[in-house]
């Protein structure tokens, strides 16, 4: 009798235990994350989190928007991160090999296209990259921001980045700046990503895609979880699930509405 009494018993704690667990699985992420982000994400990214926030109310996303050179630098000098969204692959895999983004995490997002743009009812002579020093200026991210280092292998692809260096330049720190100088008038043309032209589109026209030829790096977007030595196990976990849940369905329709492409593997194209 009393074997079968202490048998009830433990059969009593082990349902208890699986039941404590069960309950501690289930407890809702929580706490802050932090994402640096490519400039160019920025629209796309405020819808998501909402979205997001929806389902997790208790996880507080800052974001930190501007040139994946910039974000790369903060991040190396130690600024808090938890998730890498880039607009290179470039600063992404220098990232990886300094062993601050986990390397089994990082997956090839989104797509974009690169862009000549005007002033929507501004004049210019230019039809296209081939003859984009008929311009009297042209603004341009810097060599350090993405688009800016796109912009100037479409340039050299076509052998004319010494007479774009003997334009007058309007230097912009991200995608951003660039989108802003082309759209209030301030530069006859500029070179930007087709998603930043789409949402403003009432401002600016694009004149014509990079040639299909001039491009050889892809326009890739790489996302990574940051090593962030400071977050709280709760703040681990909610990274995990936000960095899944910028790869589902419901992340990549936003995307998508916004002008990304999803990416697809050469093999998969």
């Amino acid at each position: 009798m009393k074997k079968k009494i202490a048998a009830v018993f433990l059969a009593g704690m082990t349902m208890a235990a699986l039941t404590a667990g069960s309950v501690q699985a289930a407890v809702e992420p929580e706490g802050e994350l932090y994402v640096f982000i490519a400039a160019s994400l920025s629209n796309a990214m405020d819808e998501i989190q909402k979205n997001f926030n929806e389902e997790y109310p208790d996880v507080e996303i800052l974001y930190n928007a501007d040139s994946s050179g910039t974000l790369q630098t903060q991040i190396e000098e130690g600024s808090r991160c938890d998730i890498f969204f880039s607009a290179a692959t470039k600063q992404m895999d220098e990232l990886v090999e300094e062993g601050l983004v986990k390397e089994d995490s990082v997956v090839d997002l989104l797509e974009n296209k690169v862009v000549l743009i005007k002033p929507e009812d501004g004049e210019t002579k230019v039809t296209g990259f081939e003859n984009i020093t008929d311009a009297a200026n042209i603004a341009l991210a810097g060599e350090d921001v993405p688009v800016g280092q796109y912009a100037r292998e479409i340039f050299n692809s076509l052998g004319i980045m010494e007479d774009v260096e003997a334009m007058e330049i309007n230097e912009g720190k991200n995608v951003t700046e660039v989108l802003a100088a082309v759209s209030e008038g301030s530069n006859e043309v500029g070179v930007v990503y087709a998603t930043d032209a789409a949402s403003v589109a009432d401002q600016v026209e694009i004149i014509a895609e990079a040639p299909a030829d001039a491009l050889t790096t892809p326009v890739l977007y790489p996302a990574g979880l940051v090593k962030d030595a400071e977050a709280s196990k709760a703040e681990k976990e909610a990274a995990e699930i936000f960095f899944e849940y910028l790869q589902s369905d419901d992340a990549m329709a936003v995307f998508e509405e916004y002008g990304f492409a999803p990416y697809a593997a050469e093999a998969e194209k």
